[in-house]
């Protein structure tokens, strides 16, 4: 069964190393999981989707729960789901430095990424129209 998990957390150290050492360990160990999913990081703000069977996606949300770089994890969204929306990518990560504002201000009262101020359906909606917008890279 598959399932979609879509959680925030803030990152403790948020400098580009060790963002980039999350994507990098995701990357090579989601496929043997068989997860898949995407990544929206700013200031430094983690917003994130898993998708896979219900046992390893449980699994990971528990390790991301106590993984030392993330504080303030919480869960925005648990669904079972027939297919994936974000299979094309081990781990795709959103690219803030061209995104366009405005579609921030779409979802939220101001242009900057806070899922914890939204609901988690406004957040599922968000990463699917930067999806649809082709503003994910790390495709894999």
């Amino acid at each position: 069964m598959l399932v979609r998990l879509l959680y925030a957390s803030r990152a403790v150290d948020p400098g580009p190393t060790a963002i980039e050492a999350i994507l990098t360990h995701s990357r090579q160990s989601n496929p043997s999981s068989g997860i898949t999913g995407i990544l929206c990081y700013s200031g430094a703000i983690f917003l994130q989707a898993i998708e896979g069977g219900r046992m390893a996606v449980s699994e990971l949300y528990g390790h991301i729960q106590k993984d030392p770089r993330h504080k303030d994890v919480v869960l925005l969204h648990y669904e079972e789901i027939s297919e994936r929306r974000f299979g094309g990518w081990t781990m795709g990560q959103v690219n803030m430095s061209k995104l366009n504002h405005s579609i921030l201000l779409k979802y939220a009262e101001k242009p900057e990424l806070d899922p914890y101020a939204v609901s988690g359906k406004v957040s599922l909606a968000l990463l699917e129209e930067l999806m649809a917008t082709a503003a994910i890279i790390g495709r894999a």
